[in-house]
């Protein structure tokens, strides 16, 4: 059986912690039918990415910084079909305070709403898109979780969805573990491990609070 051991674990929110997919989809489908963009070349980036960074790619000629704010606004009050992924609150409830955060590349707003709609608890070591100036790929994100935390992020282990944050979380120096919910396996490859479901994972606590992660479910990576 797989097993990884780590002394804290770094979460991003969408697609592993929550499912906010519809949400998503709706609010960038009205954005884009609002300015005339491609919904497709936004679907071609979105995944593990700021929404400025997207529009910034998308809609350079547009005013960037308020088209943000406008997305900002309409996802924090938009949480209508936000469900929590199997196992979420059953794997947080396992693990000790301070020693799991979460690195989202939503803004605070947003993914603080989403937290509270699915009745999952908001952590006191939160990175958002507010707090970093790199998003994801690059490995700010995590390496502030981990600074927060007091934990060198090599005794990490950051769990993801987007092959964007796959990559965040290794050149942060944390090994991770990929749950496909919003990319298929192939382009997870490169995580330490994939499984199947956040249900998969399995986590036995130490008297000193280091933790043992084991993986119920198969291995998706070959």
């Amino acid at each position: 059986m797989f097993q990884l051991q780590c002394d804290a674990i770094l979460f991003d929110l969408d697609g592993v912690l929550v499912d906010s997919s519809t949400v998503i989809q709706r609010q960038w489908q009205r954005w884009a039918a609002l300015r005339a963009i491609d919904m497709a070349a936004i679907q071609a980036i979105w995944h593990g990415r700021r929404a400025f960074e997207i529009i910034a790619a998308v809609a350079p000629h547009l005013d960037v910084e308020a088209e943000s704010r406008w997305m900002r606004d309409a996802e924090a009050e938009d949480v209508v079909g936000v469900i929590e992924q199997p196992g979420a609150a059953a794997l947080l409830q396992q693990l000790p305070t301070g020693h799991w955060a979460i690195a989202t590349s939503g803004p605070r707003p947003v993914a603080t709403a989403r937290l509270n709609a699915v009745g999952l608890p908001i952590p006191p070591q939160f990175v958002t898109g507010d707090d970093v100036r790199q998003g994801k790929p690059h490995p700010e994100p995590y390496l502030l979780a981990a600074q927060k935390l007091g934990i060198p992020p090599e005794r990490c282990v950051v769990i993801e969805d987007a092959a964007a944050g796959v990559e965040a979380g290794l050149a942060a120096g944390a090994q991770v573990i990929a749950v496909p919910t919003s990319h298929p396996v192939h382009e997870l490859e490169r995580a330490t491990a994939i499984v199947p479901r956040l249900a998969d994972l399995q986590v036995t606590v130490t008297p000193d609070a280091a933790m043992r992660l084991r993986l119920s479910g198969p291995n998706l990576k070959a």
